[in-house]
């Protein structure tokens, strides 16, 4: 990472808080949307992308939350407060992963089939678009800080991206051939990607060492 003074690191820091923000009410919006039109179209997917956008707001509030306490104890050793941060991340991760998981099995025992899907294609067009803007923002950030918890949370986003495509995908293709299963078998990569993201988001911070020197990368200026 190129060696940042302490006002590029403060206001990288300040970009990070609102990248946080953004995240945890866009999703909470995303979420009741989605599931208050997947309860009434009887649409699983759509009711389950909305869950997971609730799921998604951990991630988000573990970064806000690191952010803050950085910026209020400077001096303190950065590690603990990644570590924390990054294990959220991880569960958010692995309920993510059961919540597609068991949407798909009640979706392939039941045969069940959504009334419409016209709900789903234009939340996941505008979630497409959002969640884009924001993972390239999350990684400018994270890169520029050297930060893994945000440059996880940016993974997090991207898993985001990929659920939107598979809502679009399944909600298109259920208007064209009325085939109800097609959320159930995308929803299985879905389900091996968030698994392994978690389990990463663990190991990085079994990684972090308390005892580094946090402040290598910035000079003071």
């Amino acid at each position: 990472m190129t060696t940042l003074t302490r006002s590029s690191a403060n206001r990288y820091y300040n970009y990070a808080l609102w990248l946080a923000v953004f995240t945890i009410v866009y999703n909470l919006l995303e979420g009741l949307v989605s599931v208050y039109f997947g309860a009434r179209d009887e649409a699983l997917t759509l009711f389950g992308f909305g869950v997971d956008s609730f799921i998604e707001v951990a991630s988000g509030i573990g970064i806000l939350a690191m952010v803050i306490r950085i910026r209020q104890n400077p001096e303190t050793p950065r590690g603990q407060f990644e570590r924390t941060a990054l294990r959220i991340t991880g569960w958010s991760f692995y309920l993510l992963a059961i919540g597609l998981l068991l949407t798909a099995i009640y979706n392939l025992f039941t045969g069940h089939k959504p009334t419409t899907t016209l709900a789903g294609l234009i939340i996941s067009l505008i979630s497409i678009a959002s969640m884009w803007l924001l993972l390239a923002g999350k990684r400018k950030a994270g890169r520029a800080l050297n930060s893994a918890p945000i440059l996880a949370d940016a993974n997090c986003t991207m898993v985001c991206i990929y659920m939107s495509l598979v809502l679009l995908a399944a909600s298109l293709i259920y208007q064209l051939t009325s085939f109800g299963f097609v959320d159930s078998i995308g929803a299985i990569g879905l389900i091996y990607f968030s698994y392994n993201e978690g389990k990463e988001s663990f190991e990085g911070a079994e990684g972090i060492d308390d005892c580094c020197n946090d402040e290598e990368n910035i000079e003071a200026g």
